[in-house]
């Protein structure tokens, strides 16, 4: 039994109870403790068994064996999921990086077109309104005005 345990012991304590539950059998309860604070709680999920102590005796160890292999595969498993999650969250971290780095030179592009495309000309006056005439649309002109030539001499 306790062969099976020096897997687990290495990184940890583990409590062993045994009582007894009647006249024919015993209940050992097997309870690693967290290495660390930050550690997931589901390493230090208990185990417990009940047999007679003969059953015990024979299946103890191969259980503890199971037990022990599967801490370490769920050890493993969350340090492999961690270790993906915090891979994800930093691939997620420079797309967001590099989106608002898009943006930032996406915005900066029509500041500069506006800038060349500003005329260099400044853009001449309007012509002024025509002013209405009292007998018309259009003032006449001095030969129209005068044909026959009043007023000057022939």
């Amino acid at each position: 039994m306790f062969v099976e345990l020096m897997p687990i012991l290495a990184g940890r304590t583990v409590m062993i109870t045994v009582a007894r539950e009647n006249d024919t059998t015993l209940r050992v309860n097997v309870r690693p403790t967290r290495s660390s604070d930050n550690e997931n709680p589901a390493l230090a999920t208990p185990l417990s068994y009940t047999g007679t102590p003969e059953e015990l005796d024979a299946e103890l160890g191969r259980e503890l064996a199971g037990y022990v292999e599967c801490h370490r595969a769920l050890g493993s498993t969350l340090a492999a999921a961690k270790a993906q999650m915090e891979a994800a969250a930093k691939a997620v971290q420079e797309e967001a990086r590099k989106r608002s780095e898009e943006r930032k030179k996406k915005a900066e592009k029509p500041t500069d077109k506006a800038a060349d495309t500003i005329p260099s000309t400044v853009p001449t006056a309007p012509a002024p309104p025509a002013t209405a005439s009292l007998f018309g649309d259009s003032q006449p002109t001095p030969s129209e005005a005068n044909p026959t030539g009043c007023g000057m001499s022939t």
